[in-house]
């Protein structure tokens, strides 16, 4: 992959994409070094995916599906059919989503192209511009909506929550892991997931929609973000987009949580989910499950914020989802594996990626078309929730 070192740049965008071209912010260096890779085709996607340099379930997938298309728009010709080139897209597609397995976005967009894929070839008897500019439209559809849908989170979360914890006093909301702008593809957007409710002003500088924001209406006291050992993206990443927003922010180690919480310091939890089940249960970095029966304990209000493309109805539990396990240098070695070793040599190492948070432990999952809660029961009808919601926003 090639690197362009761009230096002061205050957007924060995760993901820079034009036709033919993308750059991804490696956010392994953040937050002393802003570096852009530049992605050349899906090897370098898979890569940059597989490693870290872009994450957060939505990103993963538009990052996926843009590196095909800059390999697609590069493509001097094709020599072949059209079942020939449709074949070639899927084996991409597929070998994209062995990146990642246990972020449902990803192989949900690369269901979603198939399709335009399989339409492209039924139409088209040979390889042609028409075939190709059907798969680059479908991704790039793909990322607007995508854009759309993390600044409704942002909205209803901030929303339902003043509604639902303000009580006419400020609040304040922990978070795990990295939910913001840099977990998302939203360009030059904050509102993008849990971090997306605290945004800090109204304003539309640089694109940005924040009126409805926590911190923009004056309800937020603070907001406390865990490390989140052992990639720390919430001291790398969170803690670095909190600064930059002037938002009141703490930052605890994942430890230090419960007794946070047993001080009475957090009113509610806001995080995000890698995949959703049918009955609710979630797949989110490893510690948001600690965090979720911390709350319980305490008696706070538990929140998943995440977009409909992260729920999953072929599981119906958390059981059934695929936890990937990463590299035991990210506990062997500080920074996330990056830095010196100070484990000892010969150490067994389990580094799950995520947990599953089961359904009895949410109170309310947020989506871009509103907030899905039990109505007195112990798990929740996300099926029904997406039939009565779909078509909208």
């Amino acid at each position: 992959m090639g690197i362009n070192g761009v230096e002061g740049d205050k957007t924060l965008q995760s993901i820079c994409y034009k036709r033919g071209s993308l750059r991804l912010l490696d956010q392994r260096k953040l937050p002393l070094e802003t570096t852009y890779l530049d992605i050349k085709d899906t090897k370098d996607g898979w890569e940059a995916i597989k490693e870290m340099v872009v994450r957060g379930a939505p990103a993963i997938a538009i990052a996926a599906a843009l590196s095909l298309v800059v390999e697609v728009s590069n493509l001097a010709s094709f020599n072949g059919t059209s079942d020939d080139a449709a074949t070639f897209l899927r084996k991409k597609l597929d070998y994209l989503v062995s990146s990642r397995p246990t972020a449902v976005n990803l192989s949900d967009a690369a269901v979603k192209l198939n399709e335009v894929i399989d339409k492209a070839a039924a139409e088209a008897k040979e390889v042609n511009s028409v075939f190709q500019e059907a798969y680059i439209e479908a991704t790039e559809a793909m990322l607007e909506y995508d854009v759309m849908s993390n600044k409704a989170i942002g909205s209803y979360g901030a929303n339902f929550l003043q509604k639902h914890l303000t009580d006419n006093q400020k609040i304040t909301i922990l978070t795990h892991c990295n939910t913001g702008r840099l977990s998302s593809l939203v360009f030059n957007s904050f509102a993008s997931v849990a971090i997306g409710f605290l945004c800090k002003s109204n304003r539309e500088e640089a694109g940005r929609n924040c009126d409805k924001a926590l911190h923009a209406q004056g309800v937020l006291e603070r907001a406390y973000c865990t490390e989140t050992r052992p990639f720390n993206q919430g001291s790398r990443l969170t803690a670095f987009e909190l600064v930059h927003e002037n938002i009141p922010a703490t930052l605890i180690a994942d430890s230090a949580a419960a007794a946070l919480m047993n001080a009475g310091q957090v009113k509610a939890v806001v995080v995000g989910a890698d995949r959703v089940t049918a009955n609710g249960d979630t797949a989110n970095k490893i510690g948001t499950y600690s965090l979720a029966v911390s709350a319980n304990r305490h008696g706070i209000p538990f929140y998943v914020a995440a977009p409909l493309t992260s729920i999953d109805l072929f599981l119906s539990t958390g059981q059934q989802i695929e936890i990937e396990e990463r590299s035991p240098k990210e506990l062997l070695h500080t920074r996330g594996g990056l830095g010196e070793q100070v484990a000892a040599s010969g150490i067994s190492v389990w580094n799950p990626a995520f947990d599953v948070t089961p359904a009895n432990l949410i109170s309310g999952i947020i989506t871009e078309k509103g907030v899905i809660t039990k109505n007195g029961a112990d798990t929740f009808d996300i099926a029904e929730f997406v039939r009565k919601t779909s078509g909208d926003l």
